[in-house]
Order: structure tokens, then sequence, then C-alpha cells
């Protein structure tokens, strides 16, 4: 076979395989140039959330609510559960907590799409309500997966489900906030809840000065 013959197989062998990409992506197929890592494990996820009914909530959700974000975030945020407003969208923290969450990650020098957020359900609760155990299991695996897939630096949970979900515990969020914990490798740091800090505004500080403390971990690079 002579060099341009190969050359021509070659390019037939990429132009198939642009046509297979092209084609998968309108099934809803999504690639990343980074193997093992981003959209492609996270598609995944997302498909088997949309598809869930390992508990009654799937029965009175609008909407499945997955992330926001970017999907290679150092940071990523986890709270408890979509609200009202989230349950409308299928986005987590739109509501009132989540415009307060927008500007504590801009008071960080950050955008919203430079980090990841979710929730522990990913169902809204009627009312919203507390998560019950029994929904915190059935979802917890896929917040899990979430965290394994886009490996952010820093996990920071927002109130005490969050942090109670991922510690497996019962522990107030007041004897963990601010503190450095660890979760499958990866460091993690509660603080209060935006919707909480809407209610008790002192509080903000607190929560500044944890923020502060995320700010310097992820400094360090």
């Amino acid at each position: 076979m002579s060099i341009n013959e190969s050359r021509k197989e070659l390019l037939g062998i990429i132009k198939d395989v642009k046509s297979y990409v092209k084609l998968e992506k309108k099934s809803g197929v999504e690639y990343i140039a980074a193997a093992g890592k981003g959209r492609a494990g996270l598609s995944e996820v997302r498909k088997e959330v949309f598809s869930c009914k390992a508990c009654p909530l799937h029965k009175t959700k609008t909407n499945y609510v997955f992330s926001d974000g970017s999907e290679t975030a150092k940071l990523m945020f986890v709270g408890e559960a979509p609200g009202a407003d989230e349950d409308l969208q299928g986005v987590p923290f739109v509501g009132r907590a989540g415009q307060l969450l927008t500007k504590m990650i801009e008071a960080m020098g950050l955008k919203r799409r430079d980090v990841y957020i979710c929730n522990v359900l990913k169902c809204r609760p009627p009312g919203n309500r507390s998560p019950l155990p029994e929904e915190v299991r059935a979802c917890k695996g896929y917040l899990v997966r979430q965290i394994d897939i886009v490996s952010p630096k820093v996990i920071c949970c927002l109130g005490k489900h969050a942090a109670q979900a991922l510690l497996d515990t019962d522990v107030p969020i007041t004897k963990v906030r601010g503190k450095e914990m660890e979760f499958n490798g990866k460091l993690m740091i509660p603080t209060y809840h935006p919707a909480y800090l809407l209610r008790n505004p002192p509080a903000k500080k607190e929560v500044w000065e944890d923020l502060k403390k995320i700010m310097k971990i992820l400094s360090e690079d």
C-alpha cells in the first residue's frame, strides 16, 4: 500500500469515527478528552438518576435535580435536597438560598460555572421537609459517584443533612462546622446552609471564615 493510499485509509477511519461520535451525541452520549473523568462518567450517573425509582419521592417530584457547574471543579458544594424552585427548574440552588450561595461563591472570587453544585437527594421532599434516612440511603450512592468522578480538591457540605449523610453520623453541624474532615480520600469542610443564613444573618461571619479556609486550601497548588 502506497503512502497516499495509507493516508486516504486513515482519513476514512477518522471520518467514520467523527460520524459515529456525532450520532452518539444526538442519542445523548457525551464525551470528554480526559479519559476516566468528567462528562462521560457523569452522563451515565445522570441517566440512572433520571430513571430512578428507588424511593417514593420520584412519584411526587416535578423534575430530577442532578447538578450545576463545572464537572471538573476543584470545589464541590453539597446541599441536602431540592426545594420548590429547584424542583421546577431541575437545577440545584436557584431559589433564595441558591442566590445567596451564588453571592458566597462570587465573594470567593469564583463563578458558579467554576464550582460543582449538587444535593444528597435528587428529588424534592414534599413540603421541603428534611430528608428521611431511607431516602438518603437510596440516593447516597449517586452522590458518592459524583464525588469520585468530579474528584474535587475540597467538598463543602452545606448544612447538617449533607454533612451527616457523608459522615454517616448524627453529630450536629455546630460540632463539625469549619473542621477539616475526610470523605473517600477527599478533604471535606462542613458549614451552615445558606437557608440557615437567611434566617440567622449573624452566622454569615462564621461561614465566611470557613470559605476563607477553603480559598486558602484551593490556592495551595
